[in-house]
């Protein structure tokens, strides 16, 4: 692959890309395009050897217009300043095509956590939580889990949270356990996302998406659950993927029993029902009907783009295509449903959890999934009407104009203030 794509460049080209279908002006657009305020701190922590390590630590704030901001904390060693920005930027826009009343937000920890104990990651985390402290809140900014964090995590923040301010404020942090006041559904709130997308994208294309062959990259949270749905629908899940590498069979296999030999031996390398494995790449180059990037961002650049062989794209990932990668599958009549849509089940349930939170009223987990499809189905009617009376040459830049016009709209309806 060639050199990895910035993604706040790629995030800002593809709010330029969209512009060019909507009466926005410079002023601004260009707002649009940059986070209102960046933390970044370093954390000193002690391990459990006596030594004290330091981490870097960032949370931006991109755009507050349409509600507080919203987004996840990742742990993970390739975190960056540019990283978290434009992650806060794209969560902006998510927020916006499902039309929940959000603005973006995005954090992390430049940390491997698989190389500290739990004890040190909940002292990193409690540090983390108390440096943002002044920051977040039920009405300003709501955290939730990403890369390498979960319910765990939520639950310490929420309590360093919690007992530094002195009071009960659930809903200041959302993807909790749900003993913590964590919702019903969460768990498999973005892959469920990924099949509604894929389900009602294969309807929009008139395909059948029984028999279908599918392959997803990526195999945490996101992707085996998308997988498991999917196979579901009746579609043949024929190559699944982590960062050991890809595995593959024909005739295809169960996406329960491929988790389970991950959660056994820690990666879907070695499964018994696999015919061949290869890599990453070759996994998002096979001839499928259906790929699911669900890793990281930049899984397909410009090049490996021009071997792409499926027919559609779900991106269950933030940012798994470079703007040259969007380019080259345009040309090649290859449909990408992009990631604002396809993974907001996440952060439409962490939605769902907040309210619920204020409410002190839960929710059962058969009203959370029919809200969510709700919610999804009628974002991708008005992806799908944007895109034909635009002409926008792709999903992406069609699902952007959806997004940037409620955002320029409540930016509006504000008003100037001196």
């Amino acid at each position: 692959m060639s050199e990895q794509a910035n993604p706040f460049e790629s995030l800002q080209e593809q709010i330029d890309d969209a512009s060019e279908y909507m009466d926005v002006g410079e002023d601004v657009l260009k707002r649009l395009k940059h986070p209102e305020r960046v933390l970044e701190t370093n954390l000193s922590v002690e391990l459990d050897d006596d030594d004290v390590e330091v981490f870097k630590a960032f949370r931006s704030e991109f755009n507050g217009d349409r509600g507080p901001y919203k987004g996840g904390i990742r742990y993970h060693p390739g975190v960056t300043r540019d990283e978290v920005k434009a992650l806060s930027g794209w969560m902006v826009y998510k927020c916006a095509i499902v039309d929940i009343p959000y603005g973006g937000g995005k954090g992390g920890i430049v940390i491997d956590p698989d190389d500290y104990s739990e004890d040190e990651l909940e002292r990193i985390t409690r540090s983390f939580a108390k440096e943002l402290r002044p920051f977040i809140g039920v009405d300003k900014d709501i955290p939730a889990p990403d890369v390498n964090t979960g319910q765990r995590e939520m639950n310490w923040i929420k309590d360093t949270y919690e007992t530094l301010e002195n009071t009960t404020a659930p809903g200041v942090i959302t993807g909790k356990s749900p003993d913590s006041g964590g919702s019903a559904g969460r768990v498999e709130a973005t892959g469920r996302s990924t099949m509604l997308t894929a389900r009602e994208a294969f309807d929009y294309l008139d395909r059948d998406i029984e028999g279908a062959s599918v392959a997803v990259q990526g195999y945490g949270n996101a992707g085996w659950i998308a997988a498991k749905l999917i196979d579901e629908l009746g579609a043949n899940v024929v190559s699944v993927s982590d960062s050991s590498g890809a595995i593959y069979n024909e005739d295809g296999f169960d996406p329960v029993d491929v988790k389970s030999h991950k959660n056994e031996t820690g990666s879907v390398s070695g499964y018994s029902e696999a015919d061949e494995e290869f890599s990453n790449e070759d996994l998002l180059t096979l001839d499928v009907d259906l790929l699911v990037p669900a890793a990281l961002e930049n899984a397909i650049d410009g090049d490996l783009a021009e071997d792409v062989q499926a027919d559609v794209v779900v991106e269950a990932a933030n940012g798994p295509l470079t703007p040259d990668a969007d380019d080259v599958l345009a040309d090649s009549d290859t449909y990408v449903f992009p990631d604002i849509l396809a993974n907001a089940g996440g952060v439409t349930v962490s939605y769902f959890e907040w309210v619920q939170n204020r409410q002190r009223f839960h929710w059962t987990e058969e009203r959370v999934n029919d809200e969510l499809e709700r919610i999804i189905t009628d974002a991708f009617d008005n992806l799908v009407e944007t895109y034909e009376e635009t002409g926008a040459p792709n999903m992406r830049t069609a699902a952007y104009v959806v997004a940037i016009q409620r955002v320029v709209d409540a930016y509006e309806e504000s008003g100037n203030w001196p």
